[in-house]
């Protein structure tokens, strides 16, 4: 005979009421739920107003006054972090439990040896990657329909080339290597672009020493027609996670360097083009040294333009090879081409050449760069972030300032 009760029995057999229960609630908020309210107000602010409060009103003055406090108490700061998605309190060092700290607070003795293991098993509770997800997904914003129209052909033009194999899908690892603005990435199959962020250099301070990395806030557009101002690491973090790098078109030959991301139309109008050239010299002076490009402008066809090279001294006396041209529509093609010139100028070949008359001559439009750093600085004029960075001779790569 089976004499197991079941949970049902248990309840109906409940006569004196013991098991009945109502969950006991209190609107009493403690010191940690107002200084949290007190810190989303000012999210709210700032959500709404795309800036920080000031003091040019009372209410302002307010939400002022009281982030000014946060800022100053590192006790609030690291209560209110996990809270913090404008980065207001810039970074927090959050105290980390040791496995001793731990075991010493178990007060209630759940990981004594001989009780209940599923306390471990969270089934109801979102795991922290999960939340993560959540948040990054949650921060994209609808942009409007004739917005998108510009971002939606450029989608439409990379998965094109995608199929062409004129690019590829590769694996994304070291943020602060490969996630630069104009490029394009994927997450969970969705393509997005980067279009812009404001970085700039903070020291984030470590108990092993203070270490140096970039942080801001990017502008991303995604495929499905929405838009997320996350922060760069963040960003970064997802495209690690469940993401891939597209790179950049394999055929470097007529690029656009367009107006509006990329895009032209009828009434846009070329102004010339900008071109990267290799040398075909046989001299070893010239032939020896790695990444010499040179970086001009020219009016006309650059086929037409390069077509007497071996007999002109801005080409080294001898014949080039069209690494690149990018056509230039409704910009001044020549101030593009002296703004890469003075950007790389700590990086201008240094050599002096004599014509067939003995004069000498030393050109000045050549330049010992790895030629993806070059189409790193060009997207960087076209969003107009270059002010922020410089170039790095030594390690010959792009750096804030």
């Amino acid at each position: 005979m089976n004499n197991k009760k079941t949970l049902e029995d248990i309840f109906d057999d409940d006569n004196f009421g013991l098991l009945d229960s109502k969950p006991k609630t209190s609107n009493v908020k403690n010191e940690d739920d107002r200084l949290i309210d007190s810190l989303e107000e000012i999210n709210s602010f700032i959500d709404k107003n795309a800036r920080e409060p000031s003091s040019s009103s009372m209410s302002e003055y307010n939400l002022l006054a009281a982030l000014r406090h946060f800022r100053e108490d590192e006790t609030s700061k690291k209560i209110l972090k996990p809270f913090d998605r404008h980065n207001l309190l810039g970074y927090v060092e959050m105290d980390k439990l040791t496995i001793d700290d731990i075991f010493n607070d178990d007060d209630l003795g759940l990981l004594e040896a001989d009780s209940d293991l599923d306390i471990f098993k969270f089934n109801h509770t979102p795991r922290p990657e999960d939340r993560a997800e959540t948040d990054f997904v949650a921060q994209r914003k609808p942009l409007q329909e004739k917005e998108f129209e510009k971002y939606e052909k450029m989608f439409q033009k990379v998965h094109q080339e995608i199929k062409e194999s004129r690019r590829q899908i590769k694996k994304f690892d070291n943020i602060e290597k490969n996630l630069h603005i104009g490029n394009f990435y994927m997450i969970s199959g969705v393509l997005l672009y980067l279009e812009s962020a404001n970085l700039k250099k903070e020291v984030w301070e470590q108990k092993s020493g203070n270490r140096v990395r970039i942080e801001g806030r990017t502008r991303t557009i995604f495929e499905n027609g929405t838009y997320s101002n996350m922060l760069y690491r963040s960003l970064g973090k997802q495209i690690q996670k469940d993401g891939k790098l597209i790179t950049n078109i394999d055929d470097k030959v007529e690029h656009g360097l367009f107006v509006d991301a990329n895009l032209v139309d009828e009434e846009d109008i070329q102004t010339g083009w900008i071109y990267v050239l290799k040398s075909k010299s046989v001299n070893p002076n010239i032939s020896n040294i790695k990444d010499l490009y040179k970086i001009g402008y020219s009016s006309t066809s650059v086929d037409e333009r390069i077509k007497k090279a071996k007999n002109e001294a801005t080409y080294l006396f001898s014949d080039v090879k069209k690494v690149a041209t990018y056509k230039v529509y409704n910009r001044n093609a020549d101030k593009l081409e002296s703004l890469l010139h003075r950007f790389f100028a700590q990086a201008c070949l240094n050599v002096d050449l004599f014509d067939t008359k003995g004069q000498r001559i030393t050109p000045r439009e050549w330049f010992v760069v790895p030629f993806d750093v070059i189409e790193e600085v060009i997207h960087l004029i076209l969003n107009e972030s270059i002010v922020n960075y410089e170039y790095d001779a030594v390690n010959k790569k792009v750096s804030l300032k």
